[in-house]
C-alpha cells in the first residue's frame, strides 16, 4: 500500500499540532483527515473508514481510551496514541485497550513517520497468512516450521523461548505489553512475574542479536513491554 492510498485520521485538540501534522503527513503522500474531539473522531472514523488513526488521549469531551474502545468495537485498523502522558500506567492502559503503539509528546516527525509505516505494514501484510517467514538483518524466523536461523545456521530455542519469540513475531513492529506476553506465554496466573521476561529476553538476545547488550531487534520499552523491530 503506497502512502498515496493511505488515509490517516489525526485526533487532537491542539490546533497548531494538527495543522503541523496535516502539512507533514500530506507532504509525505498521506491523505489526512482531522478531528478535535473524541465524539467527532468516532463519527469521522465510522463515515470514512480511515486506514490508521493517530490519537491524543487528552481530549476535551471524552478520554482517548474511550475512543480506542469505541473504534475497537468495529475495526482493527492501527491506532497510534500520541500523548503528553508519560506515566507507564497510561501507556499500558492505552495498549491494553487496543492501541497498537504509543508515541510520547514532544516527538520527532521522523519517529512518528516510522511508527506509521510499521503499523501500516503490519496491517497490510499479516504474518499468519501472507508472510509465515520473518526476515531481519540478523536472523530469520519461520512460523510454519518453527525454526530460527542466524547466519544460515539453525538456532536452538527452548519451548518457552520459542513461544515468547512467536508472540513478538506475530506482533512485529508493534509494542506488546509485559502483561500480554506473560498471559500468552505463561498463562493468566503469571501476570506479575515480570522477571521471567527479563530472563528470557536476555536469552533470546544472546542467541539472536549481533550485540546482545545493544539490541537492534528485540527492543525494550521500559516499564511497558517489548517490540520486535524488523
Amino acid at each position: 500500500m503506497s502512502t498515496a492510498t493511505v488515509t490517516v485520521l489525526v485526533v487532537d485538540d491542539d490546533t497548531q499540532l494538527v495543522r503541523a501534522l496535516r502539512i507533514n503527513l500530506t507532504a509525505h503522500g498521506y491523505h489526512v483527515l482531522t478531528a478535535h474531539d473524541g465524539t467527532t473522531a468516532l463519527k469521522v472514523a465510522a463515515d470514512t473508514k480511515p486506514d490508521i488513526v493517530v490519537l491524543d488521549l487528552g481530549l476535551p469531551d471524552i478520554d482517548g481510551t474511550d475512543v480506542i474502545t469505541g473504534l475497537r468495537g468495529w475495526t482493527t485498523i492501527p491506532i497510534i496514541v500520541l500523548s503528553a502522558r508519560t506515566d507507564s500506567g497510561d501507556k499500558v492502559q492505552a495498549l491494553d485497550t487496543g492501541a497498537d503503539d504509543y508515541v510520547t509528546k514532544p516527538f520527532g516527525m521522523d519517529e512518528l513517520l516510522a511508527r506509521l509505516r510499521a503499523a501500516i505494514r503490519r496491517a497490510t501484510t499479516t504474518t499468519d497468512t501472507g508472510q509465515p517467514t520473518l526476515h531481519t538483518a540478523s536472523f530469520t524466523v519461520d512460523l510454519t516450521t518453527k525454526k530460527v536461523h542466524r547466519n544460515d545456521t539453525e538456532v536452538h530455542l527452548t519451548p518457552t523461548e520459542w513461544n515468547l519469540l512467536e508472540v513478538l513475531v506475530r506482533n512485529r513492529d508493534r509494542l506488546v505489553t509485559q502483561q500480554q506476553l506473560l498471559h500468552e506465554v505463561w498463562g493468566p496466573a503469571y501476570s506479575t512475574e515480570i522477571h521471567y521476561l527479563h530472563v528470557y529476553l536476555a536469552q533470546l538476545r544472546r542467541k539472536l542479536e549481533p550485540e546482545p547488550s545493544h539490541p537492534k531487534h528485540l527492543i525494550t520499552e521500559p516499564g511497558i513491554g517489548y517490540r520486535l523491530q524488523t
